[in-house]
């Protein structure tokens, strides 16, 4: 038995599709795996609520180990404070059980959040060691980590994504003499440099590209760019479609050109799987594992965060040059399927358990 921890399966982050993939795959037939739900997603709870279920979950996690006899606990947690905090009582609670821990990190970095030499980066360090592996998404985070836990098993084990659905649909060959279609998939939120892209339009547009923006998705930052557009006059040319899952957004993505996706930090985000596994050629900041998914000029376009005009450029550069948007194009669904597969997810996971679980010492009476 495997438990997984992590947020509802019905929440909308990057971590809930990961555990939704897990549960779906081949890994069912190897594991009985089981969800252990943390987080506030999904659940109707005031404040006492919420201290309540704070307190209780640990003294629960570790009822659902006993009860279950699992072997192994899969964190599945990001290193910002609130998660570190919660997520190590649950580390503490699998070793006092006797389960093995695999600590995977979604989101953040360990330079930046155990900072320095001092007692905290020292103590989140030690904290780390308790976990019998830890995975990570990009060969950046491993060196990272690896540089701070000499000895200690540390994984890279990227996201993956079902390619089914994103290859289903056939791709005619790009019209030179139509606008460009950009489409951004995700949160509306202020980190994935949506105002950016925004007025990278509105610059291109000034140059005499013609192209177009189609928003899917919804968040904070909404109002702010529905604003934007209208004081840009992009009104015509920016289409908020809201949130958009399952066939509607392999559609979307079989109907673009190109994603922009200026993020200021990422993990390894799954609009950018979808969307290249759709031949959607990206334009991309180099931040998290995205340098190693995207080899630049191959399969798409590197822009600095913040540089509106560096999107603009990367527009006008796609624009102008069609044949070298589909031979992207073809290079981007190859790439997706030969290295970034749930099925090779699954077979890596796999791979882990094994041997996580073989390492484990059996409670004594």
């Amino acid at each position: 038995m495997v438990v997984l921890l992590g947020p509802s399966r019905d929440a909308i982050s990057g971590v809930t599709t990961h555990l939704n993939g897990l549960l779906g795959s081949r890994l069912t037939t190897r594991f009985d795996l089981l969800h252990f739900q943390v987080g506030s997603q999904g659940r109707r709870e005031g404040f006492l609520g919420r201290l309540a279920r704070l307190a209780a979950s640990p003294f629960l996690l570790a009822a659902t180990l006993l009860r279950t006899g699992a072997a192994l606990l899969h964190i599945n947690t990001s290193l910002n404070a609130k998660a570190f905090w919660r997520d190590l009582a649950y580390l503490g609670v699998a070793k006092l059980c006797g389960a093995r821990v695999l600590y995977q990190v979604h989101g953040g970095r360990l330079d930046e959040f155990a900072y320095g030499l001092g007692f905290f980066g020292a103590f989140v360090r030690a904290s780390l060691r308790l976990a019998d592996a830890v995975v990570v998404l990009s060969r950046a985070q491993h060196d990272a980590f690896r540089a701070r836990l000499p000895g200690h098993a540390v994984e890279v084990v990227p996201n993956g994504i079902d390619c089914a659905p994103y290859t289903r649909y056939n791709r005619a060959a790009p019209d030179p003499g139509a606008p460009l279609r950009l489409i951004y998939i995700g949160r509306l939120a202020p980190a994935k440099g949506l105002l950016e892209t925004i007025e990278a339009l509105r610059l291109a547009r000034a140059r005499g590209v013609a192209a177009r923006l189609v928003l899917a998705g919804s968040g904070p930052e909404e109002p702010r760019l529905r604003q934007y557009v209208r004081d840009a006059g992009l009104a015509r040319d920016v289409a908020f479609v809201g949130p958009a899952y399952g066939s509607h957004k392999a559609q979307l993505l079989a109907q673009a050109d190109s994603l922009v996706l200026a993020s200021y930090g990422e993990g390894l985000p799954y609009s950018l799987l979808e969307a290249m596994a759709a031949g959607c050629v990206p334009i991309v900041t180099p931040v998290g594992a995205i340098p190693d998914v995207v080899i630049e000029g191959e399969h798409g376009v590197f822009v600095a965060p913040r540089d509106a005009d560096a999107i603009s450029t990367a527009i006008s550069r796609l624009a102008a040059d069609r044949p070298a948007l589909a031979r992207m194009s073809a290079a981007c669904r190859a790439r997706i399927a030969a290295g970034y597969s749930l099925e090779r997810v699954a077979r890596d996971f796999s791979a882990l358990y094994w041997s996580l679980c073989a390492m484990r010492t059996p409670r004594t009476a």
